[in-house]
């Protein structure tokens, strides 16, 4: 039996001090050392064997983090765990409070390729895990070839197609081995739901946006964009993860999705929910109102979904605990989960050939307020994404 916890972190733009990553936008030395410490706390709070990370800009600031993560652990085992001369050194609660250093850990980093010169900079993400990797991580942002999606009016008449190149973010994809089983784990950032406006050649900015002048109809057209290529990445992502699927992988998928559980984007990852009973439905080449699907063929279906259906931690943990609210984001009044842990049947409770499962689920969202209310002012140095954390077992649990 293996206990293993994986956590995703949103860190918001980590990089040294005095360097511009974007427009205008830099952190003076003292800010620096006020986010890397903000960040090595959350972490220490965490202890988390495997964390997934977005946004970050710089692996040196990352690994910076994480020395300094070790030496507050450290400092805690000492003033926090009794030696073995204490009589109640061995209780599970001094085991619990135990910070594992991440001396021996790897790390993998995935730069953006869109990275560019100072002020136009573009993040990448990493993965720390004490496990190390089996294998070498695997980077998804260039296409092998351009995806084109077609499109079909509603008369039938050809639409027209979206087409991408890249991902607007790498995809980090690695293997880690807990106890006897390899589980594949992906790392992600979505497209964000920031619009994509059209700039003409030579304009400094694009016209829509000059607020001043406002123009909702492009700026309302720039978020269809930025939709389209969100759940053109999400179909990349959950094709990558079909190839694990149906090689007999275990997968895990963290990261922050920019939308909600329920979202085209998210739901494009998951895959689709199947219905409790296909024999009552009418068959896709039925020919009488009573050609229906069979309890066998039903059965076939029920098998087929599943198999390639990834499963929210969030909504597992609710399901089993009465959990009120679980919320990542805070924007404008709006407290949402976009940070995700989705996880394949492996570790559904309720799979036969279950692999194991999660044992709890925690959310590290306190720090978070919405800057909109004057009362709790936004903090730009701590991250606007709450962390999320799986507690997972792996095996028989009487071993």
């Amino acid at each position: 039996m293996t206990r293993f916890t994986i956590a995703s972190f949103n860190v918001k733009n980590l990089i040294e001090a005095d360097q511009e990553y974007y427009r205008f936008e830099e952190y003076t030395p003292e800010e620096y050392a006020w986010k890397r410490a903000w960040m090595a706390d959350q972490l220490l709070t965490m202890n988390a064997d495997i964390v997934c990370f977005q946004e970050i800009f710089s692996e040196d600031a990352l690994r910076d983090v994480v020395i300094e993560t070790d030496e507050l652990g450290l400092a805690a085992n000492e003033a926090n765990i009794p030696d073995r001369s204490k009589g109640y050194a061995r209780k599970a609660i001094f085991r619990k409070l135990a910070y594992e250093p991440y001396t021996e850990a790897a790390l993998a980093f995935a730069p953006n390729l869109f990275d560019g010169e100072p002020g136009q900079r573009r993040p990448g993400v990493a993965i720390l895990s004490r496990f190390g990797f089996k294998g070498l991580p695997e980077v998804i942002q260039e296409l092998p070839r351009p995806l084109a999606i077609p499109f079909t009016d509603l008369d039938g008449d050809e639409g027209g197609h979206y087409r991408i190149k890249r991902l607007s973010r790498p995809v980090l994809k690695v293997r880690i081995k807990l106890g006897e089983t390899v589980v594949t784990f992906f790392n992600c950032h979505l497209k964000s739901k920031l619009g994509e406006l059209p700039r003409p050649e030579g304009a400094p900015f694009p016209p829509a946006a000059d607020l001043v002048n406002y123009d909702p109809a492009t700026r309302a057209m720039g978020s269809l964009r930025s939709g389209l290529r969100r759940m053109a990445e999400a179909w990349v992502l959950r094709n990558a993860i079909l190839e694990e699927l149906k090689a007999g992988n275990p997968v895990m998928v963290l990261g922050d999705f920019n939308d909600s559980e329920h979202a085209v984007s998210s739901e494009i990852i998951t895959g689709e929910a199947p219905f409790r009973n296909y024999a009552w439905m009418r068959r896709h080449d039925a020919e009488t109102r009573r050609d229906r699907y069979t309890d066998e063929e039903n059965e076939i279906i029920q098998e087929n979904i599943g198999a390639v259906r990834l499963y929210s931690a969030e909504k597992l943990f609710v399901r089993k605990s009465l959990r009120d609210m679980v919320y990542t984001s805070a924007f404008g009044g709006v407290f949402e989960s976009i940070d995700q842990i989705l996880m394949s049947r492996h570790f559904h409770p309720d799979f036969a050939s279950k692999l194991g499962e999660m044992e709890y689920f925690s959310v590290f969202n306190d720090h978070l307020t919405d800057g909109s209310h004057p009362e709790a002012p936004y903090n730009k140095l701590a991250s606007d994404h709450g962390q999320i954390m799986a507690h997972m077992l792996i095996g028989d649990p009487d071993d």
